[in-house]
């Protein structure tokens, strides 16, 4: 049977438009349309190398308007030398408008179920088929991708912390690091037998029990200088009714809403904007905002970060904590200029 007569198997529509969208997520620069014609699943299978594929440039230009119907950000760049020449016109999802919404969140349950779920798909969908087409679009020069068919989700973080700790709560094993408490300038060691792995505003937080006291502590993962290692124990859990992420944010919620504090910005700064944004903001007036933390730490650093643009009012201790900071910086630059 010859390439012309032999039959071309039929993907289904949602299956296209799925790995149409994973492709242009998955580049920075935009993929032209021979390259998507070529590479993508359901379009590759009947496309005609230097051949006549204006049947299948047509059912790209619907594909395009279904996915803009969906409400999925499609853009198409020309270069502007080369206004009207839609064969170099560039198409992408700008990633950044297609992430989830700052205030969707997971427990570390859900966390756990999503990673054996992206296991399963990223193992059972990266056929031979898929490699073929990832190596021909790096062929072309699209390096900035991950897999573009058969793609799994991949949950990222930056706490280098976050991957041991994970292996450590489904081994129950006793894990020890550096950490730094707030008010500290060097670390101690701590031995703990780690319970639940949280986010919560944002950060992730370790729910243990601390071995050195034989008492829970949530320690957050940003403060642990060195990554975790195992101390070779293992331990029984205890066998609360409550689950431990519903503890420890339960706990993490009450410390947010006990702790407000007042800061003034100068309006239409950065620190304004980034500060009206932050820590579920209330405006009291045009330059004032009412906000809640769990540590008066790192809003300190957020706050003395903006320099001039804001300065806290409430509570007094977050203030003093901020002039130290300030106060420490204007001293180091000091030292500089005098060594020079």
């Amino acid at each position: 049977m010859s390439d012309s007569t032999r039959a071309v198997p039929r993907v289904p529509v949602e299956e296209r438009l799925f790995s149409l969208v994973l492709a242009l997520v998955a580049t920075e620069s935009g993929l032209t349309k021979d390259a998507i014609l070529s590479t993508v699943q359901g379009y590759r299978q009947r496309f005609v190398n230097h051949g006549d594929n204006a049947s299948l440039e047509r059912q790209f230009e619907r594909d395009k308007d279904d996915i803009r119907d969906l409400g999925i950000p499609l853009e198409a760049i020309t270069p502007p030398d080369e206004d009207g020449n839609s064969q170099n016109t560039r198409y992408r999802i700008p990633k950044g408008e297609y992430d989830l919404p700052d205030d969707v969140n997971f427990t570390a349950e859900e966390i756990t179920l999503l990673g054996l779920a992206a296991t399963v798909w990223r193992e059972g969908t990266l056929s031979g088929e898929s490699q073929r087409a990832l190596m021909k679009l790096r062929s072309l020069g699209v390096t900035e991708i991950d897999p573009i068919i058969g793609v799994a989700p991949r949950l990222r973080t930056r706490e280098a912390a976050f991957e041991p700790l994970r292996t450590a709560l489904e081994r129950h094993a006793v894990v020890s690091f550096p950490y730094v408490k707030p008010g500290d300038t060097a670390a101690r060691v701590r031995t703990v037998a780690p319970l639940a792995l949280v986010q919560h505003s944002g950060r992730w937080h370790l729910y243990a029990i601390d071995d050195d006291i034989d008492e829970r502590r949530t320690f957050l993962l940003s403060r642990m200088v060195q990554t975790p290692r195992s101390s070779g124990r293992t331990f029984d859990p205890p066998g609360d009714e409550e689950s431990f992420a519903e503890t420890a944010l339960r706990d993490l919620d009450r410390l947010w809403e006990r702790n407000i504090a007042t800061v003034r910005a100068d309006p239409n700064t950065h620190a304004w904007f980034r500060l009206s944004r932050l820590h579920d903001a209330e405006a009291i007036d045009d330059d004032l905002f009412r906000l809640h933390f769990t540590d008066i730490n790192i809003l300190a650093d957020e706050v003395a970060a903006f320099g001039p643009e804001a300065e806290a009012l409430t509570p007094p201790s977050l203030r003093a904590a901020i002039v130290q900071r300030l106060t420490r910086t204007r001293a180091g630059h000091s030292d500089v200029r005098e060594s020079q």
